[in-house]
This record gives structure tokens, C-alpha cells and sequence, in this order.
């Protein structure tokens, strides 16, 4: 398998893109808990859902940018 293959492009970006999705996530996730005054433990879930959504979404467009420049050499 080549050093640069698409695949591992592809992948690399949906874990950069998960990670820096996470921590968006968790910050404006708190942030938003904390505006609204989400009560005890559905604060908790608030953070995480929204941490996980961010995630899913950043890391889904990031894999798909890095299909979208895979076939290209500069």
C-alpha cells in the first residue's frame, strides 16, 4: 500500500475533522447548558449530544473533502 493512498487521506481527515468536531462541540455544548439553564443531568446529555453531532458533521466533511482532492497531485 502506497505511503499516501487515498484511503489513509480519507481517514485521516475524518479524525481530524471528528476531533476538532468534538471540541467545538464540547465547548459551545457547555456554553449553551449553561445559557439555558439545562437542569442536572440532561445537562450532561446536552454536552454530549452535542459533541457527538459536531463531531459527525465536521468529520463528515472533512472525509469528504479529502475524497474530493484525493485523485489530485500538486
Amino acid at each position: 500500500m502506497a505511503k499516501d493512498s487515498c484511503l489513509a487521506r480519507i481517514t485521516a481527515g475524518v479524525a481530524v475533522g471528528g476531533a476538532v468536531g468534538g471540541a467545538v462541540g464540547a465547548v459551545y455544548g457547555t456554553y449553551e447548558a449553561i445559557r439555558y439553564r439545562v437542569p442536572g443531568f440532561l445537562k450532561i446529555r446536552h454536552i454530549g449530544q452535542t459533541t457527538l453531532g459536531s463531531a459527525a458533521v465536521f468529520g463528515l466533511f472533512l472525509g469528504a473533502g479529502s475524497l474530493i482532492h484525493c485523485g489530485k497531485s500538486y
